[in-house]
């Protein structure tokens, strides 16, 4: 049921982070740690103008990575995550980004959050992304109860199939980005209104 409404209302869900080329994607996801997806694109479309290869930015002093990617905010974590995701790309991982979540957690700043986001958009790999709109969003629909990421991601688990694990985290931040707003969510016109546990 909750299936059938997200897809009928948002058929062509999507990652909103640009996914020209898989390391990129990667780097977008690691800026995209408490920043808009719309911020997170128009920086890292700067930052890839001036170093638009891994290796350019495994070389890059990293206060100049910090200048560039100020607007995203945590600069300081962010550049050192950066920088280091690019030296492990072109070293020991030889330029192949790995279709494994524990191994992209090796990177400071890469969580299983972007891990998961990582594996499955690159590779198709099942994997949920629970982001903060998909937490409140599964938790006021009834499907985890769970505070903890990775405790949601569990619970959803065990009601979606494996081949909508991908679209399921897209899906529900459109529905939280639209309707399932933090503040005066918009019940009435949402397409899980009608069996929603936690209704407005």
């Amino acid at each position: 049921m909750t299936w059938d409404a997200l897809t009928a209302e948002f058929p062509d869900s999507q990652c909103s982070l640009d996914t020209d080329r898989p390391e990129r994607l990667a780097i977008r996801g690691i800026l995209s740690a408490q920043c808009t997806d719309v911020r997170v694109n128009l920086t890292a479309k700067e930052l890839f103008a001036k170093y638009p290869e891994p290796a350019d930015i495994a070389a890059a002093d990293i206060e100049d990575i910090a200048r560039m990617i100020r607007p995203v905010g945590l600069t300081g974590s962010k550049s050192r995550s950066v920088k280091a995701f690019a030296e492990k790309l072109t070293g020991e991982w030889g330029g192949v980004i790995p279709n494994d979540v524990p191994a992209l957690m090796e990177i400071p700043g890469i969580g299983r959050k972007i891990a998961n986001l990582i594996v499955g958009e690159i590779y198709g790999t099942p994997a949920i992304v629970v982001d903060t709109h998909c937490k409140r969003v599964m938790y006021r629909i009834g499907i985890s109860d769970s505070k903890d990421p990775a405790g949601v991601e569990k619970d959803m688990m065990k009601v979606f199939d494996e081949d909508k694990w991908i679209a399921i985290g897209h899906l529900s931040v459109d529905l939280g980005r639209k309707y399932c707003t933090a503040k005066n969510p918009g019940c009435e016109q949402c397409p899980l209104g009608a069996f929603c546990r936690r209704r407005v």
